[in-house]
């Protein structure tokens, strides 16, 4: 089994990671949130020649309410802007691969509680991953992820997943961790911000800092898969970028709902991969390191 978190799939975690805790804790009516991240990632070279960088706006809206007892459920409304920009990329034939990307999607999570502290939680999600000038038709992303954690009576959480999603003409299955695990007074474990530009496959080393703030360190795997456009050098085709971002993270409350979170990092083990449209390969490329800057703004209602 390959483990492949792509960015849509992982996203939805922000509910199945963040939720743990409101769905023993909480039982008012709908509960929102809202977050954006911007993110640049600097010029990484292409093996075989030329470069290419990145400018991302990732936006998630949703809300989530009590359904009874422990039971909670929820909606979460994502939206992707990714604008690449490629300089003279020799290894795609002197051609840029693709364009500007867009994906839209919405995820229903299911929450189910228990006072033993277990927590099931189900979430199907649909998404439309594709360039611009792509068949919409020809974009969809289909799946969801199962996922059991549970909430020990000191407050660490621990939980273990499976993900099952339609890819654009690929299939991919993946296992999923969830940990919030408490060190010492200052240390924990966690996965990263779902919300944020690395998404939650991964882990992070958290330490609190006085005066309100936490610096974070950590690794996580990112994997995105769209269709291209049908006027394209390869019409109807699938574009895929993988890496290994490696960042610093400092967050801080600005408000009682609202926290800011700031990264600096530099994506590692990075390819970019361009199928025909029925998924066979024509060229993989690696390239190297490249920096990567992002914020990320979450406020609740």
């Amino acid at each position: 089994m390959k483990f492949e978190a792509a960015r849509g799939a992982a996203a939805i975690g922000l509910l199945a990671l963040l939720a743990a805790g409101p769905v023993r804790a909480q039982s008012g009516g709908w509960q929102p949130f809202v977050s954006v991240t911007p993110v640049y990632q600097g010029q990484g070279d292409l093996d075989g020649g030329g470069d290419y960088s990145a400018f991302n706006v990732f936006l998630r809206a949703g809300a989530s309410a009590s359904i009874g007892g422990l039971n909670r459920a929820g909606v979460t409304f994502n939206y992707d802007y990714a604008d690449y920009s490629f300089s003279n990329p020799a290894a795609f034939g002197g051609v840029a691969p693709w364009g500007v990307v867009q994906r839209y999607g919405v995820a229903a999570p299911l929450f189910f509680g228990s006072d033993s502290g277990w927590i099931v939680n189900v979430t199907p999600s649909v998404d439309w991953f594709r360039e611009n000038g792509a068949d919409w038709s020809e974009s969809l992303n289909w799946g969801g992820i199962v996922s059991a954690s549970r909430i020990f009576p000191d407050g660490n959480r621990l939980g273990f997943g499976l993900g099952v999603f339609q890819r654009i003409e690929k299939t991919s299955v993946f296992p999923l961790i969830f940990v919030d695990w408490k060190l010492t007074d200052r240390w924990r474990i966690v996965n990263p911000l779902p919300a944020g530009p690395t998404g939650p496959a991964g882990l992070e080393l958290d330490y609190r800092l006085d005066g309100g703030w936490n610096l974070g360190l950590g690794a996580a795997w990112r994997t995105t898969r769209f269709r291209l456009s049908a006027t394209g050098p390869v019409p109807d085709g699938i574009g895929e970028e993988r890496g290994m971002p490696v960042f610093l993270r400092l967050t801080r409350s600005l408000a009682e709902r609202t926290t800011l979170h700031l990264y600096a990092g530099v994506v590692t083990a990075g390819q970019l991969r361009v199928e025909d449209s029925s998924g066979n390969a024509l060229r993989e490329v690696d390239f190297d390191p490249s920096l990567l800057l992002g914020a990320t703004l979450t406020a609740r209602f």
